[in-house]
């Protein structure tokens, strides 16, 4: 049975800010958008109207959602998509950057699951829907379908076919996006084959270590990516999920252990960076390096 609890939406009618009780918008992005006239007359300044501050300027034709409206909306075609057993138990968090001009909506389904099995390891992969959404012109609405693993908390995004993106308007109203993610759960089922066929092929270090060099072209960066399909071997054994896991620690983690700390910027892009990470794994395993591997077993 749904818990009404957690997806019920609560309007605040002193502020008129959405907010939902199973993962309340943090401060820095539950506020109403606002624009300004700059001295440029095909620029305006775009501000959070509860504090004052000034995120960016944009062109002056530039309109967008509040971070707000869109999660609202994005979760409303959830509601209305998904069977109520799906919802069982979701999970929602929040990351922004930018000074909360940009926001990312991570949401994990964990009664949506698939189980892959290694000869030394199984674990359990979770569904789980991505939302972006920018208002200083940073990021269109896109919205990503991918996986998340149990077990190490990696997150993957499993293609560029994944994504449905739309431009900014005065609300969130996608079309696309409701068919989509009625095919979501089908396709998120197919994307766990693939692990399931990546987990039971071998692969070689001396062929993983080559290919690594090729596809990040950077011997530090594939010596240290190396040592994580090192690390994950010792669990999962030598297969090609194992890699798979290595790139999804690099996009999940950011911390001396796993060697690729974030660097110290004076801009807050930490939660932005993260996500390219995420996407550099998607396309990392569409290389024909990547496949080659795949194919040699």
């Amino acid at each position: 049975m749904l818990n009404t609890e957690m997806v019920k939406w609560l309007d605040d009618s002193t502020s008129n800010k959405r907010t939902n009780v199973f993962g309340e918008l943090p401060d820095t992005l539950n506020f109403e958008v606002a624009f300004e006239p700059t001295l440029v007359p095909h620029k305006k300044y775009v501000l959070n109207a509860t504090t004052g501050e000034y995120l960016d300027t944009v062109g002056h034709t530039f309109n967008c959602a509040s971070h707000p409206e869109y999660v609202h909306g994005v979760w409303d075609v959830m509601m209305e998509e998904l069977h109520p057993a799906d919802l069982e138990g979701v999970t929602v968090d929040f990351k922004a950057a930018r000074h909360g001009a940009w926001m990312l909506m991570n949401v994990v389904f964990p009664n949506v699951k698939v189980h892959v099995e290694t000869g030394k390891h199984s674990t359990e992969i979770a569904q789980r829907v991505i939302g972006l959404h920018g208002i200083d012109g940073s990021c269109s609405n896109q919205v990503y379908y991918g996986g998340i693993d149990f077990f190490c908390t990696n997150g993957m995004i499993s293609g560029e076919y994944d994504v449905v993106r739309r431009k900014n308007s005065s609300g969130f109203n996608m079309a696309t996006f409701t068919a989509e993610l009625r095919k979501a759960k089908q396709d998120f089922y197919e994307h766990g084959r693939k692990l399931q066929t990546w987990a039971s092929t071998h692969v070689g270090s001396d062929a993983v270590k080559e290919m690594l060099l090729e596809v990040l072209q950077s011997q530090r960066k594939a010596d240290k990516m190396f040592s994580l399909f090192m690390d994950e071997s010792v669990t999962r054994g030598f297969n090609l999920f194992s890699l798979y896991s290595a790139f999804t620690n690099y996009a999940s983690h950011a911390t001396e252990e796993n060697g690729f700390e974030l660097r110290t910027t004076r801009n807050d892009t930490g939660a932005q960076t993260m996500f390219k990470r995420e996407n550099d794994v998607s396309k990392w395993i569409s290389t024909p390096q990547f496949q080659a591997l795949e194919l040699a077993a």
